[in-house]
């Protein structure tokens, strides 16, 4: 787990990732969900690189989620991460990718962590920035790709 000023980071079990899917309507993102469970039940030795984390209040209120997308034979990991639409633009997304990126690069063998954003999604891109990401010159599947380099 991982706590930060206002909120606990905590990586969710098989059973909460069921439940969790189970709650959503998006498309795309019961499929990417579905994709993190099966990394995560694949590799149980990385479960923390494949599974859902929730973000939480102290007291216990959902306000988002973020994972890692695997571990990479060269150190790298990409993170993802969103909040639900009532706790944005209060530093939610910040406070968390910000502690989470920190818990990242303090694991032996990673070397970066990346993210990418739609090329529009400037909030997104304001957040990895003050996260201390830069830009990698590169385009993923969704956009503009990032990273931020263990020192």
């Amino acid at each position: 787990m991982i706590e930060t000023e206002r909120f606990r980071i905590r990586v969710a079990s098989r059973e909460e990732m069921e439940r969790f899917i189970e709650k959503q309507t998006d498309g795309e993102l019961i499929a990417a969900y579905n994709e993190m469970l099966q990394g995560a039940v694949e590799h149980p030795e990385q479960w923390d690189w494949y599974a859902i984390w929730m973000i939480e209040t102290k007291d216990g209120a959902h306000v988002g989620d973020l994972s890692f997308k695997g571990f990479g034979a060269d150190g790298s990991v990409e993170i993802g991460y969103g909040v639900s639409e009532e706790y944005r633009n209060r530093g939610v997304a910040t406070e968390a990718v910000g502690a989470a990126v920190r818990w990242a690069l303090d694991q032996p063998g990673v070397t970066r962590v990346e993210a990418e954003t739609e090329p529009g999604n400037k909030a997104s891109q304001r957040v990895l920035e003050k996260c201390g990401f830069v830009p990698t010159g590169t385009v993923g599947e969704e956009g503009p790709r990032f990273a931020v380099y263990k020192k």
